[in-house]
């Protein structure tokens, strides 16, 4: 049996070396990572100790705290004005359309019930904040100001998906298990959920902005990255407790420090962006390793063919969701690749029905399992090379400053 402290040399060790030999191939080094997990789950599973799925959810929510007040630090007022409707949709329509396909599909592929079929369908249809935040931060990088539209666009349309995906996920699964489960007013919670959690994020990001421009000096900048941390720590938390939309917090979070205090916003954005390289290895190596890989083989090509189908009907709520927006035909194009990836809410509730001892539980699993393997590769790839073709309209800015995933994305 590993130590802990053994274990974690080898996925901080392993996954950074993966991922820098899958950048040399000129493949995502993510991609790496999430291969060396798997390969860690196959012959490290019987040395593995128990301890490490204790702490593995609290090391994700983690890594996304980390990246996600990235997110909001990145995004400005002036750039959020133009997109606030079209960021809405994206928001509500590709994930409805894509769960309600699926639905339907998996009634008719896998002869589920309509409550096991939805919560498998809203399961899936949650886009992955872990590999598309990285990518659009990346891009932000690369483009000008003015071309930043359609990065915030994905930003803050992905994270009001997730939470919509969660949640139309809980009411199923409570369906699935119980006929008490009142959908309406579920469903009403929705955006309680959202508003409160906004609220909570503008709430701590005035007491930050506060607390930094009295101390500026007098508090390092390392102090504050601590501060910011433990704040979104705490947001997740109560979040959690209270069902309301932690994660959404943390952008707003984000975003109202960079409104009020910029100096502050960028000294914390560069800070996070190095404890975002250890905790990037940490979080793909873990959705690796969760992964059974027998249960890929189980769900067969069948489950391929109803992810592959929901991409289509998710495009096509993309497509409607952009139908008003400013944006030309290219960048319509890219908001669909970029919403292409799943991996973190797939790996965190795809053993969830097997857990409750669920008939279909095996099934579901192995399907969250292809759906991860198959998607996030793809939409990594089409984000790396078509974003250069498809958000930098000067082609001469477009051989000077490429769009790349860095290294370490």
């Amino acid at each position: 049996m590993l130590q802990i402290s053994q274990l974690f040399v080898i996925i901080l060790a392993g996954g950074w070396l993966s991922g820098k030999l899958f950048s040399k191939l000129r493949l995502p080094s993510i991609l790496g990572m999430v291969l060396f997990g798997i390969a860690c789950s196959y012959f490290l599973t019987s040395h593995t100790p128990a301890v490490l799925w204790e702490i593995a959810p609290f090391l994700k929510s983690f890594a996304l705290i980390v990246i996600l007040l990235r997110a909001g630090l990145g995004l400005k007022k002036s750039t959020l004005k133009k997109v606030g409707k079209t960021a809405i949709a994206m928001s509500f329509i590709p994930c409805l359309l894509e769960g309600t396909a699926l639905t339907f599909l998996f009634q008719f592929f896998f002869k589920f019930s309509w409550q096991v079929s939805g919560l498998t369908a809203f399961m899936l249809s949650a886009v992955s904040l872990a590999v598309v935040v990285p990518s659009m931060l990346e891009s932000q990088g690369k483009i000008s100001e003015k071309q930043q539209v359609v990065p915030t666009i994905i930003l803050a349309g992905a994270s009001v998906d997730n939470v919509l995906a969660i949640t139309l996920f809980t009411i199923f699964i409570g369906l699935a298990r119980s006929s008490s489960v009142n959908v309406l007013k579920s469903i009403g919670a929705i955006p309680v959920s959202i508003v409160i959690g906004i609220a909570a994020g503008i709430g701590i990001g005035l007491l930050l902005t506060f607390l930094f421009k009295k101390h500026y000096t007098n508090i390092r900048a390392t102090e504050k990255t601590l501060i910011i941390l433990v704040c979104g720590s705490f947001l997740v938390q109560v979040g959690d407790a209270f069902h309301f939309a932690g994660l959404l917090s943390l952008m707003t979070l984000g975003f109202v420090l960079l409104e009020k205090f910029e100096p502050a916003a960028h000294e914390l954005s560069q800070k996070l962006s190095k404890i975002w390289i250890f905790a990037e290895i940490t979080l793909f190596v873990l959705i690796g390793y969760s992964v059974d890989i027998t249960t890929v083989f189980q769900a067969g090509l069948k489950s391929v063919l109803v992810i592959l189908l929901g991409l289509v009907f998710r495009s096509l709520g993309v497509l409607i969701a952009t139908s008003f927006s400013d944006l030309n035909w290219k960048q319509r194009i890219f908001c669909m690749i970029a919403y292409i990836p799943k991996a973190t809410v797939q790996a965190a509730l795809g053993g969830v029905a097997l857990s409750y001892g669920m008939p279909e539980g095996q099934q579901i699993l192995a399907i969250a399992v292809v759906s991860i393997l198959l998607t996030a590769p793809l939409g990594l790839f089409g984000i790396r090379f078509f974003g250069p073709r498809l958000l930098v309209d000067d082609p001469v800015a477009k051989i000077a400053t490429p769009l790349q995933v860095s290294p370490l994305v």
